[in-house]
């Protein structure tokens, strides 16, 4: 099976849910190709010593970048904390990962919640993907 790739994102505020999360799931992620931007990804490391790939911080262009990743084929699920009540001077950037991720049909989750589901659907694949492999 080819690994799984995640772009995981979180604004300021929820930098650190995202750490606890990933934290949580560890198992799943530690088997996963990341992407990150750049703060994030280097809490990711510094946090939790896993390999993350990086781009660019969000507000210069990292949420694009990512956003270039998704419509490349290059990301299968996306991961993003925002935080919604706090207004953030590149909120055309994250508009535009989210429309990409809509029209490319790439799952996204913006909140723990979906999060949560996006990661039993990424832990299902892997254990399925892991059975037809045993055939």
């Amino acid at each position: 099976m080819n690994k799984i790739h995640i772009a995981l994102i979180a604004h300021d505020k929820k930098k650190i849910d995202l750490i606890v999360f990933v934290k949580e799931h560890l198992d799943v992620f530690e088997k996963c190709e990341l992407y990150a931007t750049k703060t994030t990804g280097k809490l990711l490391r510094d946090k939790l010593k896993l390999k993350v790939n990086t781009v660019q911080s969000g507000p210069i262009g990292g949420d694009l970048q990512i956003g270039a990743m998704v419509a490349n084929d290059n990301i299968d699920f996306v991961i993003f904390l925002r935080d919604p009540l706090t207004a953030q001077p590149h909120e055309p950037d994250v508009s535009a990962l989210l429309r990409v991720c809509d029209v490319h049909n790439i799952p996204l989750a913006t909140n723990l919640a979906t999060a949560e589901a996006l990661i039993a659907e990424i832990n299902a694949l892997m254990e399925k993907t892991n059975m037809e492999d045993e055939k």
